[in-house]
């Protein structure tokens, strides 16, 4: 029967029996075309890249078996959150990703098909998204199943977007559905909002934009500008199948865009503008930034709630 679980007993199916140096020949080959050559890819202490006219940007997050993926999760899906987690850190500032390493960290009993599945998610989706892998490492590290992925991009302008930049009674826009992200798959399974947030980037009427992956709740907070507070209506919320207020505020990894736009501007008028362009992308508007001590008492107060808070003991 097959298992997702990725490490074995049986030293011949581990990345045991052919060692490092093996290994990363292998993962060479496994990436294909998405790792170039050297010096442009793996084979050298750097990869040599070219400069960019625009501003470059960097991300980094991992993936851990246990916490972020476990047997539910075939390698190959897990592979693929690993970048796509990082390009929707990516689009979440209005830039398109281009080169990224990567940093293993695994137990020897690791199964080699196992790691080679992961792989193949992982050029998959780099080639979906025109993304080349050009080098990381590979530490022993006991009963560990980890990776860590640094994605560079770059601004597709001059112009980029922060989480600082939201200003009073400005109108806060979500993308897509919120809640039960672990549950339904969401958490491997969605799909970056690279496109849409290029869009919202040439938007002059958006001040500030960020991903959702700690749970609206607590994400939100980032966005507050000084001497405001974050006004959300709970039937405004946008809710996946049987989820429910507290879970679409709670939950996390919903890597859905997060953002805020002028009150100037007719939120309407800003919808239809959004149908036309990503008809099959739901966008709501959940709220707005109150001025400290203005929030309307239909407005959730969001202190009662709490989203994924790391290192804590929840």
């Amino acid at each position: 029967m097959k298992t997702n679980i990725p490490f074995t007993l049986d030293t011949k199916k581990s990345i045991s029996a052919l060692g490092e140096t093996a290994l990363i020949k292998q993962i060479k080959i496994w990436l294909g075309k998405t790792n170039p050559r050297s010096p442009f890819g793996v084979g050298d202490d750097c990869a040599v890249l070219p400069a960019s006219k625009t501003s470059q940007l960097v991300t980094v997050d991992p993936i851990i078996y246990g916490r972020h993926f476990d047997q539910s999760v075939t390698a190959e899906q897990a592979g693929s959150k690993l970048l796509k987690r990082n390009i929707s850190d990516i689009a979440a500032m209005g830039g398109k990703p281009t080169y990224c390493v990567i940093s293993l960290s695994l137990d020897s009993h690791v199964k080699l098909s196992w790691l080679k599945s992961f792989y193949t998610g992982l050029r998959k989706t780099a080639e979906k998204y025109s993304i080349l892998i050009v080098g990381g490492d590979i530490a022993e590290t006991k009963g560990a199943c980890s990776a860590t992925l640094t994605l560079l991009g770059k601004t597709a302008s001059k112009r980029f977007l922060t989480r600082h930049s939201a200003k009073p009674n400005d109108f806060i826009f979500v993308t897509g559905k919120l809640g039960l992200s672990l549950q339904s798959g969401h958490h491997y399974s969605f799909t970056p909002r690279l496109n849409e947030a290029l869009w919202i980037s040439k938007q002059t009427a958006v001040n500030s934009l960020m991903d959702l992956s700690d749970g609206l709740a607590k994400d939100i907070n980032c966005l507050v500008p000084k001497k405001a507070v974050a006004c959300i209506y709970s039937d405004k919320l946008p809710l996946r199948s049987k989820a429910s207020i507290k879970e679409a505020l709670c939950d996390g990894e919903d890597y859905e865009l997060l953002f805020t736009v002028s009150n100037k501007t007719n939120p309407e008028h800003f919808k239809s503008q959004w149908k036309k362009k990503f008809p099959n992308v739901e966008l709501s508007l959940i709220g707005h930034m109150c001025p400290q001590g203005k929030r309307p008492s239909n407005a959730l107060n969001l202190s009662a709630f709490q989203g994924y808070e790391h290192l804590s003991k929840q």
